[in-house]
């Protein structure tokens, strides 16, 4: 009677992950950890130690206000790509398989755009001199061009513009996956299409639109580029006042700190849609 061996390269496939992870990951993650417990000196330097003044500031003013124009920003661009990209979305897969598939190369074309072509574009398009402002102009709606940027809707427009095409993408798989009689059911029983749309196709969907707001909550909450180049220092997410405080004001403790509760707060999100995502499917 012949043995049966476990087969000796079992381990191997998770050996490369594991190192990937290693040193890409949980080293790196290491040494900005280490590094934001260290005490700051006058004059741009740092020397290694374990205090805990740099999580202490997480109380201060100049934290806490950009804390909150992060969240503020972060939860209005999801808001406004989940409502505007929803029923998009929906219509997308309403549309005949070659439609659809131009419509996505499409998408996919403007994520090919870099963040800061897609950020210096809307400074233009939102400036005083070239902007839209001078069209609005023209057509009577404005006496007097104006200029919409540094501010907030700026950086807000910029993000949602980038936002939009992950907000499809996201959403496109659950949708695409709808069964067709399902609206056509409820159009029967009486249902209007929008009432259909609302009362039926929402609500069916809710987990695939919590998903997109955490996606896209968490993907501007790191944003970088646009709200630097869009606003001003009083719309300066997390991610510019990181770069802020390591790069310009030298002191990299403190950036050390602040990217550590950024990632802490990105993967908690993330951990609690995961956590309901199970609950739900266990209860069905």
């Amino acid at each position: 009677m012949s043995e049966v061996r476990p087969a000796s390269g079992g381990l191997l496939p998770l050996i490369y992950p594991s190192v990937m992870l290693g040193v890409f990951f949980l080293v790196p993650f290491g040494i900005m950890l280490a590094v934001s417990f260290f005490h700051r000196i006058e004059g741009g330097f740092y020397e290694p130690a374990f205090e805990l003044a740099n999580y202490q500031r997480f109380l201060s003013a100049f934290f806490l206000e950009a804390l909150g124009i992060s969240l503020l920003i972060a939860g209005m661009t999801a808001v406004i790509c989940v409502v505007l990209g929803f029923p998009f979305t929906y219509l997308l897969t309403r549309l005949r398989r070659r439609h659809q598939v131009l419509w996505l190369v499409l998408l996919l074309s403007v994520l090919s755009l870099s963040e800061v072509i897609i950020g210096f574009t809307w400074s233009v398009l939102l400036s005083r001199t070239a902007g839209l402002s001078n069209l609005l102009v023209w057509i009577g709606l404005m006496e007097r061009p104006d200029a919409w940027t540094p501010g907030l809707t700026a950086v807000t427009l910029g993000l949602v513009y980038l936002g939009l095409p992950y907000t499809v993408l996201v959403l496109y798989p659950p949708l695409s996956r709808l069964e067709p009689d399902i609206p056509e059911a409820a159009r029967t029983l009486g249902a209007s299409p929008i009432r259909t749309f609302f009362t039926v196709i929402v609500p069916g969907q809710r987990r695939a639109i919590l998903s997109a707001l955490v996606m896209l909550f968490v993907f501007t909450l790191g944003a970088y580029v646009i709200p630097q180049v869009l606003g001003g220092p009083p719309q300066w997410t997390l991610a510019v006042r990181i770069t802020d405080q390591a790069l310009y004001q030298s002191n990299l403790p403190f950036a050390a700190a602040m990217a550590i509760f950024l990632m802490v707060v990105s993967l908690g999100l993330i951990g609690l849609v995961l956590l309901l995502g199970r609950e739900r499917q266990r209860a069905a």
